[in-house]
């Protein structure tokens, strides 16, 4: 029995996917997602072919249908509907270069799937397009890939290094799906031969806050990214929060600091509770930001602020003699710190910006403004005593010890 749209929309899915007949040959096929997909079978010297002829309702019966007519004139003049398919999506491969199909990719999976798209953006911009972006994407070679991501790899930037490899195999992952490539030449390349795995516990003792700051200001580095590393402990902010940040959204007489929807990871806007530490802080960045509207301006001029990786570059230059750590693992030291003293989860991960999980996420709307400032202000004095030998407090230990 032929199809009717209304027979269509009363559709169900079931725990295996199944079709429904139409005629001549078109069928409409029902998945346990829900979706359908259009089918047409024809016979043609006495084999049994099929073509995909697209998704419901994006095609609709009646299109579906005058597709079907279409095909099935084909087949009768003995030309092959499906080999005809293929042999354009051949030629669709050779002529479409990695830029385009960057470009598709990023529409189609990145910007569906990340509410932060910004460092896919960079590496398809700074990283694959340079490289070979107007190469068709069937071209491109394991060698290729490889040639890139060491470039990066060799310049110390292991973590960047690995993060592009991975983007190369998603991307030609879905290149592979829709046919495009027929092998994907990030998989001749484990991540493995790129960086090590390291353990995401890592976390300062005591101890070790008190040799990394000594050694911060102690070392080579500029003014400024002392000042941004030492915060970033303080406050357990994303270094990518801290980078764009700008003055209009730090207001020192009420202690508050907001982070954007735009610069949050989870793409929740977030108030950050400056401790009168972080205060001092602030107002010494801000004398060397100088008439820019960024709170860390970078080296090429007062409109653009610090480089993504420049911060981690300065970190490497401390040379600080204690196990090696990252930034992010400031961020944890101040959440493991904080538990151990006593402070509650809910407040600790609303301080970190942390989504919560859960039914506790979905109930749980409180933002603990009380609770994150005193907990807080209760960090940076827990810090000052490390770094003072609970002697002096930071601000003379800044002025006589830091002193750049």
């Amino acid at each position: 029995m032929a199809l009717t749209d209304t027979a269509i929309k009363a559709l169900k899915p079931k725990e295996k996917r199944y079709s429904v007949t139409d005629d001549r040959g078109l069928s409409l096929e029902v998945f346990p997602t829900g979706g359908m997909a259009w089918r047409y079978r024809y016979r043609l010297n006495g084999k049994l072919e099929k073509v995909a002829l697209g998704k419901y309702p994006a095609i609709s019966l009646k299109a579906a249908r005058m597709k079907r007519d279409e095909l099935a004139t084909m087949a009768a003049m003995g030309e092959s509907p499906a080999r005809q398919k293929q042999l354009r999506k051949v030629a669709l491969a050779a002529a479409t270069t990695v830029r385009e199909f960057g470009e598709r990719y990023f529409v189609e999976v990145v910007a569906r799937d990340r509410k932060d798209t910004k460092i896919v953006r960079r590496y398809l911009d700074k990283e694959l397009y340079p490289a070979f972006g107007d190469r068709p994407i069937r071209d491109v070679t394991g060698a290729d890939v490889q040639r890139v991501v060491f470039q990066k790899r060799d310049h110390g930037f292991e973590a960047a290094a690995a993060d592009i490899r991975n983007l190369c195999k998603r991307m030609w992952d879905y290149a592979e799906v829709l046919g495009l490539v027929e092998t994907n030449p990030a998989r001749a390349l484990p991540v493995r031969f790129i960086t090590k795995a390291r353990p995401r516990t890592r976390n300062l003792t005591p101890d070790e806050i008190r040799i990394y700051l000594h050694t911060l200001y102690q070392s080579g580095i500029r003014r400024q990214f002392k000042l941004a590393l030492h915060m970033i402990l303080l406050t357990m902010v994303r270094k990518s929060e801290l980078l764009f940040a700008r003055w209009e959204h730090v207001d020192l007489e009420a202690g508050e600091w907001q982070v954007p929807e735009g610069n949050a990871k989870n793409g929740k806007p977030h108030i950050v509770y400056l401790s009168r530490q972080t205060k001092e802080l602030f107002g010494e960045l801000k004398a060397l930001a100088g008439t820019s509207d960024w709170v860390l301006p970078g080296r090429s001029g007062p409109e653009k602020p610090f480089a993504h990786n420049a911060m981690n570059k300065a970190l490497d230059g401390v040379n600080v003699p204690i196990d090696p750590f990252t930034i992010h693992d400031l961020r944890r030291t101040g959440s493991t710190r904080l538990h151990e003293a006593g402070f509650t989860s809910d407040v600790i991960e609303k301080a970190l910006n942390h989504t919560i999980g859960g039914v506790r996420g979905v109930y749980n709307r409180a933002e603990y403004a009380g609770q994150r400032k005193e907990m807080l202000q209760f960090w940076a004095d827990y810090v000052d005593a490390l770094v003072s030998d609970k002697t002096v407090v930071l601000g003379s230990f800044r002025q006589k010890t830091m002193a750049s």
